[in-house]
């Protein structure tokens, strides 16, 4: 493979390679890491990676091994720059879009009876299954809400989860050590 094809990898070109500095954080700092990330991924000669211009090769091509590598390697240098905080916090919030989509579409008379404030409770315990959707690194917080007698309300779970993330951060910052994010679920290994 030519030095100037995108499927050419450095010695230096590793998953742990830190590209850029700034983490994206969320709207606030989007631009300023975009176009830090572009230059970065541009001067790696991996841009069109993220631009979708550099697509996989066919399941029988020669490249496909290589582009494949490529691609494993490109991943991690995006995922390591995005704050961990941010996976949780917008897994959070589609799931609160879709319940109160669903909620909008299901609507229960509102009401002290008995019936209204079973559905409520089922309500919340469903919700708190989210959890199982976090990756098998949170199994012990995991466990620990769902064991709650009586169980949290879904915004006190979520501040939980947030607090095992400032303290993974924490961690992970005096360790240089980088953990997946709790976005990840543990069966998705096919992300492109």
């Amino acid at each position: 493979i030519d030095f100037n094809d995108p499927l050419y990898l450095l010695p230096s070109d590793t998953p742990s390679t830190i590209l850029v500095t700034e983490h994206l954080t969320g709207n606030e700092n989007y631009g300023e890491w975009s176009r830090a990330m572009t230059i970065a991924l541009r001067a790696k000669n991996r841009r069109r990676f993220i631009h979708g211009s550099f697509k996989n090769p066919v399941e029988d091509s020669v490249l496909l091994h290589q582009w494949e590598r490529c691609n494993a390697i490109v991943l991690p240098w995006i995922i390591n720059t995005v704050s961990k905080k941010l996976f949780i916090s917008m897994y959070y919030t589609k799931l609160r879009q879709l319940w109160d989509e669903y909620a909008s579409l299901a609507t229960l008379a509102s009401c002290a009876c008995q019936t209204s404030r079973a559905y409520l409770e089922h309500d919340q315990q469903q919700k708190l299954l989210f959890f199982m959707g976090l990756n098998d690194s949170y199994g012990g917080i995991r466990s620990q809400i769902l064991m709650m007698t009586p169980l949290p309300i879904v915004g006190q779970a979520y501040s939980l989860i947030n607090q095992e993330e400032s303290h993974r951060g924490i961690i992970a910052g005096t360790n240089n050590h980088i953990d997946m994010p709790a976005m990840f679920y543990s069966n998705s290994n096919n992300y492109k």
